[in-house]
């Protein structure tokens, strides 16, 4: 059996659509058709070589998605053919049955426990968590990594009540997964910092109500005169830059906690005045958003399925396998909120 997947054959370089051979099942693994894949600023970060040495290369890419499962491998019991999944790059539960290596015309090609950029792709059972069929595949998608980690580190670590107020700096698909979440825990305010009027815009949509355009104007005074001095109570960073990560810090409140979840190129390094760690504010990172794949799965399906998470404006671009170096050019534009590749027949 044979899939269409996009891989990355050197760094630096679009990535190429290929046929592969669609390896036996090994211990623990599960065969998805894949019904949409969520691009995240992750698989640009392993494309751009901002990860380090790849030596891995060729291979195949994506960490979220959803589909249908196919055919199930010995040792599986968390799901079964016809089951709806979400993939996640997420450790659940399960067997950690790793990669695998698919065939084609230019040779082997490795594969990690999780890749999505595929029609077809061999996942590791604890990628994998199951959803309701009465949940959209193409939403679902989502729950592999934007919402688990935006929202997640609302939920999870940001210990937001009532009343509090949030800066998020960036207005990507982590970003506006952390603003519904907040919302729907009545913070307020709810600041937004980004380069793109657009995006600030659709984030207003989603439940911030304060916007900074980080290209005209300076975040860290604005967010002075929005608290009058006082600086936001819990802050996310989800951009990827230094000066982000830096002005994030600095724009929260000296009892507050800022979280970095965005990633930086290898080597590059963040200042910050050891003072404010003195006087009691908190800088944290966050690896998923702390989500646990199953038990947070059904708290924010339900949540969808109630309305309250309006999931689907998240998504601001969609397109099909063969555009996918399209949807990674609008993304490291930054003209993207959440974009997924589409193999809806």
């Amino acid at each position: 059996m044979k899939t269409q997947a996009a891989v990355l054959r050197s760094l630096n370089a679009d990535l190429e659509i290929w046929d592969l051979e669609i390896p036996p099942l090994a211990y623990g693994q599960v065969l998805v058709e894949i019904a949409y894949s969520g691009v995240c600023r992750t698989q640009l970060n392993e494309i751009k070589g901002y990860r380090g040495p790849d030596r891995y290369l060729p291979h195949t890419l994506g960490h979220e998605g959803s589909g249908i499962v196919q055919e199930i491998g010995k040792g599986v019991v968390k799901v079964k053919p016809g089951d709806a999944v979400v993939l996640s790059w997420i450790k659940g539960s399960g067997i950690d049955a790793g990669g695998c290596k698919y065939g084609s015309s230019n040779g082997l090609v490795n594969s990690g426990p999780i890749s999505t950029f595929m029609q077809y792709g061999v996942i590791s059972e604890n990628r994998i968590a199951t959803i309701s069929k009465k949940l959209p595949l193409r939403e679902a998608a989502l729950l592999g990594c934007a919402l688990p980690t935006g929202a997640g580190v609302v939920f999870n670590q940001l210990q937001i009540t009532k009343g509090c107020s949030l800066a998020v700096f960036g207005a990507g698909g982590v970003g506006l997964s952390a603003i519904v979440a907040a919302k729907y825990l009545e913070a307020n305010p709810i600041v937004v910092v980004d380069i793109s009027d657009e995006k600030l815009h659709h984030a207003q949509s989603m439940g911030a109500t304060h916007f900074i355009n980080s290209l005209t104007n300076n975040p860290v005074l604005v967010i002075q005169e929005i608290t009058k001095g006082k600086g936001i109570d819990r802050v996310l960073e989800c951009v990827g830059r230094r000066e982000a990560m830096e002005a994030a810090f600095q724009s929260t409140s000296s009892q507050g906690i800022c979280i970095i979840a965005g990633n930086l190129p290898k080597g590059q390094k963040i200042e910050i005045d050891p003072f404010d760690l003195i006087a009691g504010k908190k800088i944290d990172g966050s690896w998923g958003g702390k989500s646990d794949i199953e038990r947070d799965m059904s708290r924010y399906t339900e949540m969808i399925m109630k309305n309250d998470l309006s999931i689907s404006r998240l998504i601001t671009h969609e397109a099909p396998l063969e555009k996918i170096n399209e949807l990674l050019s609008l993304l490291e534009g930054g003209q993207v909120g959440r974009a997924i590749v589409s193999f809806n027949k």
